[in-house]
C-alpha cells in the first residue's frame, strides 16, 4: 500500500511528465505542420525535461502496483538524471538560436563536452555521486518511494549546480532581457519563454533539496506548467 507521501511524490511527479509530454508532442506536431524548426527543438525540450521525474514517476507505479521499488535503487537515479545533458543540449541550442545565433555552436560545443562528463560521472561512479532513502528518511520500502539526494562534493552534484545556474542566467535572465528589448507580441513571447525556464531552475533546484511531502507537492505544480510557458513562447 503506497503511503499518504507517496501519493503525493508519485502523483506529482506524474503530472509534470504528462504536461511536459503533451505540450511536447503537441508542439511537435504543430512544427511539422508549419515547418518550424525552434518548435520542434522546444517540443524535445519539453518532452526531456519531463523525463526528469521518471525515476519517481516509475517507482510509485512499481509500489502501487507491485509493492516493490525499483531495485537496483540506484536505477532510480539513473532513470531520473539521463535525461540532463540532451535536455540542456536542445535547451542551449534553443537559446543559441534566438539569443546568440552568431555563436550558437561555440556554445552548444562547450554543453556537449560538459554533459558527456556528467553522463560518464552518472554512469560509473552513480554510487559515490548519490545516497538513498524512503520517504525522505525512515521510510518503508515498498510503500514510500525512492529519494534520491546528491553526494554535495562530488562532480555529479558540481556538474548539475553549473547546468542550472547557467539555465538561469542565459535562459532566464538572457530571455528576460530580450523581452524588455522587443515590444509587441515578441516581447510577450520571450516573456514567456524567461518565466518558463526561470520555473524550471528554481523548481528543479527546490526538488533536489526539499524531501518529499506537502511542499514538493506545490513546487511540482508549478514546475508542470513549465511546458506550457514554453510552447506560448514559441507556438506561431
Amino acid at each position: 500500500m503506497v503511503s499518504f507521501l507517496g501519493w503525493i511524490d508519485g502523483l506529482t511527479a506524474a503530472l509534470i511528465i504528462i504536461s511536459s509530454v503533451t505540450f511536447g508532442l503537441l508542439s511537435l506536431y504543430k512544427s511539422i505542420k508549419l515547418k518550424a524548426k525552434l518548435l520542434s527543438i522546444a517540443g524535445l525540450v519539453m518532452i526531456l525535461v519531463g523525463c526528469l521525474w521518471l525515476g519517481p514517476t516509475v517507482d510509485f507505479i512499481m509500489v502501487l502496483v507491485w509493492q516493490t521499488n525499483i531495485t537496483p535503487v540506484s536505477f532510480y537515479s539513473i532513470l531520473s538524471y539521463l535525461w540532463v545533458a540532451p535536455a540542456l543540449l536542445f535547451s542551449m541550442w534553443l537559446g543559441g538560436e534566438l539569443i546568440i545565433p552568431k555563436r550558437k555552436w561555440i556554445l552548444v560545443g562547450i554543453f556537449v563536452v560538459l554533459g558527456v562528463i556528467f553522463e560518464y560521472f552518472l554512469w560509473f561512479q552513480i554510487n559515490q555521486s548519490f545516497t538513498w532513502t524512503y520517504g525522505g528518511g525512515g521510510g518503508t520500502p515498498g510503500e514510500d518511494l525512492i529519494d534520491a539526494s546528491f553526494v554535495r562534493t562530488h562532480p555529479t552534484f558540481l556538474l548539475v549546480a553549473v547546468f542550472l545556474i547557467t539555465t538561469l542566467i542565459f535562459l532566464g535572465i538572457g530571455f528576460f532581457i530580450k523581452a524588455k528589448q522587443a515590444t509587441g507580441a515578441l516581447r510577450k513571447k520571450f516573456f514567456y519563454l524567461g518565466l518558463g525556464f526561470t520555473i524550471f531552475v528554481i523548481c528543479g533546484a527546490l526538488d533536489s533539496i526539499i524531501p518529499p511531502g506537502p511542499t514538493i507537492g506545490f513546487v511540482r505544480v508549478a514546475m508542470a506548467t513549465f511546458a506550457l510557458w514554453m510552447y506560448l513562447g514559441l507556438k506561431t
